[in-house]
């Protein structure tokens, strides 16, 4: 099967309707988006997708990326744009097959087909029988499409799997970030094109770049004889390397054993000519080394140990919130050591520069650079054990350059002060449940989380208010008063709405009021800006620019 001709994934359209189609769909203005089975294949899909326009149809700067963008590629074109790659994506034959070792790995053991995906148990956990949550059997039979897709997913998210069992070009369980048109009426194309940059950003030191070539095993690691790391030496180095690979990472060694046999796909459930039911799977495939930067994945790195190579941003316990949004949008190597995205600086630094450009000179082109989501997904692993998926959506602001800092700086002191009371919360919580809460164990997380959810649109749309006074012609240096006083009061509305819907919610017989009553002062104490432990209180305020006593409302009577 032909991945860049055949109709092998599902496209939706306006209209509602799911096609499997070539990827030369994504061209159709008539599909606004991917229709997978899974969550990880879905995400796996647009990276694809986005890795496929990167190589094939690279913007030679961003003027030719602005017109591309406003003038979208046909189908014939993408067609052709496609066609000098068809080698590298040949799922099965004689030759070099897409992402699987060139040996066909006759000496190993066969598998079952359930070992491409990241959610499924382990050797070790079946013969433990440990597999508790993780269950086995789900899936023994894939049609090729689904397995192509799986293969994919697991080469470019691959986990920490053993000694020999490699992981993957960004590590494990990455998250990958990705921005988005906020209309739902975009386009598929646009979705995927918003994320493609120039070749001149994706060239990093040490590297140079040449015309993607469909032999060049510096791109496509499987059209050549795989590089064994059974020995010191044999480190795949970004230098050493196109800087396209990354989008096309390959640290495991597969082969997939696809039959001409009828079978009903256990991942998305279709009648199929053609199955994959067992696989090769052999240790000691790419082994990737030193600094890797991949263009969809953010990075954090120490600014204290500024040689110690960058490290991916991964899932965590807890999920994704506003919490984490300054990390993911604002570059601050040399302070919180944070690294957007590629992609994202890219949209945020360039991109809307471009647009802004483009305007000025008398251009019409829409603004829709001013309404873009981030869209940040990816496993939550622990080692090669999965604890979940998480696939979030949030605001993605683009202010001035001059004006990055300041924006950064603002939200840093929101979401500062939402940890602390946060904080403050949970501890005042475990106060009214426990005699003993210092000595008291447990998980309680769930808190934290229910606070950040109760004030997450709040938090949104302060963002969108900076953004507009950053964009004002007289930007003010100054923290909009307004909307940090709205802040501080919804943190303490849904903090102390929070203890008061759990303070008491355990066991009637474990109930104490004297006990409840106490931290309810405390805490409002707190958030009053009163006690001794909130000056991050008063600093806020002082810093706001307004009084933390409510105002009286102004009545009728009080203006006669």
């Amino acid at each position: 099967m032909k991945l860049l001709t055949a109709d092998w994934l599902p496209f939706r359209t306006r209209d509602g309707a799911i096609d499997y189609r070539s990827p030369t769909a994504v061209a159709d203005p008539e599909v606004v988006d991917l229709a997978l089975p899974r969550a990880d294949f879905q995400g796996a899909a647009y990276q694809f997708l986005i890795g496929l326009l990167q190589t094939a149809l690279p913007p030679q700067d961003h003027g030719d990326w602005l017109d591309r963008f406003l003038e979208p590629p046909s189908v014939a074109d993408l067609e052709a744009a496609f066609a000098p790659f068809s080698d590298a994506f040949e799922l099965d034959g004689d030759g070099p097959r897409f992402m699987q070792d060139l040996d066909p790995l006759d000496d190993v053991k066969e598998a079952t087909v359930s070992g491409l995906l990241i959610d499924a148990p382990g050797a070790n956990g079946i013969k433990n029988n440990t597999d508790f949550f993780v269950k086995r059997g789900r899936v023994e039979v894939m049609c090729e499409d689904c397995a192509a897709l799986a293969l994919f997913t697991m080469q470019i998210n691959a986990p920490a799997g053993g000694a020999g069992i490699r992981v993957g070009l960004r590590g494990g369980g990455p998250l990958t970030t990705l921005a988005l048109p906020e209309s739902a009426e975009a386009s598929l194309l646009s979705r995927l094109w918003l994320n493609v940059v120039t070749p001149r950003a994706l060239t990093r030191s040490g590297q140079s770049w040449q015309a993607p070539r469909v032999d060049d095993d510096s791109l496509f690691l499987w059209m050549a004889p795989t590089r064994v790391s059974d020995k010191k030496g044999t480190e795949v180095l970004p230098e050493s390397m196109h800087p396209l690979h990354p989008y096309w990472s390959m640290p495991r060694r597969f082969r997939l054993l696809i039959e001409d046999e009828p079978c009903r796909c256990d991942v998305c459930g279709r009648e199929t000519e053609r199955r994959v039911r067992r696989i090769r799977g052999k240790k000691q495939g790419a082994n990737y080394d030193g600094p890797w930067l991949h263009p969809l994945t953010p990075y954090r790195r120490d600014p204290k140990k500024p040689s110690e190579p960058p490290l991916s941003t991964k899932g965590q316990p807890g999920g994704l919130g506003y919490q984490h949004w300054s990390n993911l949008v604002l570059h601050d190597a040399d302070g919180s050591g944070a690294l957007p995205a590629l992609a994202v600086q890219d949209y945020v630094s360039q991109k809307v520069r471009a647009v802004d450009e483009e305007r000025r000179a008398g251009e019409e082109v829409d603004a829709l650079f001013k309404h873009v989501r981030l869209w940040a997904f990816g496993y939550d692993m622990d080692n090669m054990k999965p604890r979940g998926w998480y696939s979030v959506e949030m605001p993605l602001v683009a202010v001035p350059p001059a004006q990055q800092e300041r924006l950064r700086a603002w939200v840093q002191q929101f979401t500062d002060l939402a940890r602390q009371v946060a904080w403050m919360v949970r501890t005042q919580v475990k106060n009214a449940w426990f005699d003993r809460p210092s000595e008291a164990k447990g998980d309680m997380s769930h808190l934290d989380l229910a606070f950040y959810d109760a004030t997450r649109h709040a938090f949104f749309r302060a963002l969108l208010e900076f953004q507009d006074a950053l964009e004002a012609t007289e930007a003010s240096p100054q923290l909009p008063s307004e909307v940090a006083e709205r802040w501080y009061r919804t943190l303490k509305r849904e903090g102390l709405a929070l203890f008061e819907e759990q303070a008491l919610s355990g066991a009637p017989e474990a109930a104490d009021l004297k006990r409840a009553t106490a931290a309810r002062r405390q805490l409002q104490g707190f958030l009053a800006g009163r006690s001794k432990g909130s000056k991050v209180i008063r600093h806020f305020a002082e810093t706001g620019g307004f009084e933390l006593t409510a105002r009286p409302a102004t009545t009728e009577e009080g203006m006669s």
